[in-house]
């Protein structure tokens, strides 16, 4: 049992959010978790550094994120979003040219604190996540975890989107593989 809390991803709390993100040089690269979100009306991309374009993302509403609280720090979060927040997918031609419809909600991005991997604390962020989902109303939710082969030693900073197992944990039903690495999982959640 731990003591940690789950909380969205709200101009509250996103200093904290920043705070776990520049802790780790702005994650993979600087991505500052904004790979996966494209320009919207008021906000484009390229004309902001990775923090700012972030906030400006949750001060429009299009940015959402399930935070796991460790007293005031946040340790992990789990992305999520509509596909028209989410759109830069990898794989998102395959994806695309293989998809009957269209799920309301995907799952991007994990991140964890080094200092608490391996304890669970994904799972913590991917539970966190759908039950968000849940009081948005819920609906059908996609992702695409990273495959790991048999024997295969993987970087925990390689697996931006975990495993199958933590989502198939979850609930999630395994669909198809997706470029070499990817999955498509899906899940529909309740609205609470």
């Amino acid at each position: 049992m731990t003591d940690h809390v789950i909380k969205p991803l709200t101009l509250d709390t996103f200093p904290a959010w920043l705070a776990l993100a520049e802790k780790h040089n702005g994650v993979w690269g600087g991505c500052y978790c904004s790979y996966f979100h494209g320009d919207t009306a008021d906000t484009v991309k390229r004309e902001y550094d990775g923090p700012t374009f972030k906030r400006r993302l949750v001060e429009e509403g299009v940015a959402h994120a399930a935070l796991v609280f460790d007293g005031d720090q946040a340790i992990a979060w789990c992305e999520y979003g509509s596909p028209l927040e989410l759109p830069n997918i990898y794989h998102r031609k395959q994806f695309d040219a293989e998809e009957s419809h269209q799920a309301p909600w995907r799952i991007t991005c994990f991140f964890v604190d080094r200092d608490h991997r391996r304890g669970g604390v994904a799972t913590e962020a991917l539970h966190g996540a759908l039950d968000l989902i849940a009081q948005a109303g819920g609906g059908e939710v996609v992702s695409f975890p990273n495959v790991v082969e048999p024997g295969k030693r993987v970087s925990a900073s390689f697996l931006h989107n975990v495993t199958p197992g933590i989502f198939e944990a979850a609930g999630f039903t395994f669909e198809r593989r997706i470029g070499k690495n990817k999955t498509v999982m899906r899940k529909v959640v309740a609205p609470a």
